[in-house]
């Protein structure tokens, strides 16, 4: 391995500013230079909606591809991106302290998701957001839209540029925040009303099995937040026992209080009208462990109809 760490991104204004931050920790507990090595991934090539790209994953293969034939040394994914399933040869070696969870509306003029008037056009690229916009407000009209965070923003009618043809999106948080594009958040959506994505608000950093003995596994083990770990392992242990991707409308958020993790998930039909809604606890006693506490969850989610109401493999 060269002496500066590769890091490998995506090429959007999001993805550098994440990527940027993770590198700048590796290399100061590394004791290394790095440099950032920029991927173009199918997904930022395609249009259309992702649900019928493939899913999430369409933002991952190239990344992925690049680290294991050695152009890179990891890979810094946005985790609720990153597939359930591992990859042959890599492994999620790290996964920071994660930051803000939520969903955030951003509204002309101020306005919340309680006083949007109905009718109002409120866009959205997930049918996670969609289902649940959808059940909270049925009188609004709910709009697939694509782009990155100022091309979605921009659609919102009042904004600068775009075609305000919008009254509102729905973005990450967490995005939002990274980009400095808090001004823009008219709400924080509360949990209750519109559970995240599985892994939403977090980071994965990917790395190639069989390289811990040059050091740098020891720094992404030091990077490494356990109570984030766990959290975002519960959930997507949800995700992989109900065989789904980003086609379907499921939200999860774990939680840890003192020695005790707490999962939510929520599966909903894509027109909004049928939710699912269930929460376990179990002891915070590691990785494996929380994902057993997902897969009970998701059993239970099953066992209430959940594959009924919702596209699911399981």
């Amino acid at each position: 391995m060269s002496s500066g760490i590769r890091v490998g991104t995506r090429g959007s204004a999001l993805a550098l500013t994440q990527t940027t931050t993770v590198a700048e920790r590796v290399a100061e507990l590394a004791g290394r230079d790095y440099e950032l090595v920029r991927i173009r991934t199918e997904g930022d090539v395609l249009k259309g909606p992702l649900s019928q790209m493939g899913g999430t994953g369409v933002f991952v293969v190239a990344l992925r591809e690049a680290l294991l034939d050695g152009r890179c040394d990891l890979a810094v994914h946005s985790l609720k991106d990153l597939p359930t399933t591992p990859a042959p040869g890599l492994r999620v070696a790290a996964v920071p302290e994660r930051a803000d969870t939520r969903d955030a509306l951003c509204a002309r003029d101020g306005l919340t998701l309680a006083t949007l008037p109905d009718g109002a056009r409120v866009g959205t690229g997930s049918p996670r957001r969609a289902a649940q916009l959808r059940a909270a407000r049925p009188g609004l009209e709910v709009v697939d839209i694509r782009g990155n965070v100022d091309t979605r923003l921009g659609r919102v009618a009042g904004a600068e540029s775009g075609p305000g043809d919008l009254d509102a999106v729905v973005l990450a948080a967490a995005g939002l925040h990274r980009l400095g594009r808090d001004a823009a958040i008219t709400e924080y959506i509360d949990p209750a009303v519109m559970l995240p994505a599985p892994g939403q608000g977090a980071l994965a950093v990917e790395f190639r099995t069989g390289d811990e003995e040059d050091g740098l596994g020891a720094a992404l083990a030091a990077y490494d937040h356990a109570e984030t770990r766990a959290a975002v392992t519960a959930e997507r242990a949800v995700l992989l026992r109900l065989e789904a991707g980003c086609s379907a409308p499921i939200g999860a958020l774990g939680s840890v209080q003192g020695d005790t993790l707490t999962l939510e998930a929520v599966v909903a039909s894509l027109d909004g009208r049928h939710l699912l809604r269930r929460s376990r606890s179990a002891p915070n006693e590691g990785p494996e462990a929380a994902a057993r506490l997902g897969v009970s969850l998701a059993e239970e989610l099953l066992e209430a109809g959940a594959a009924r109401i919702a596209p699911l493999s399981a």
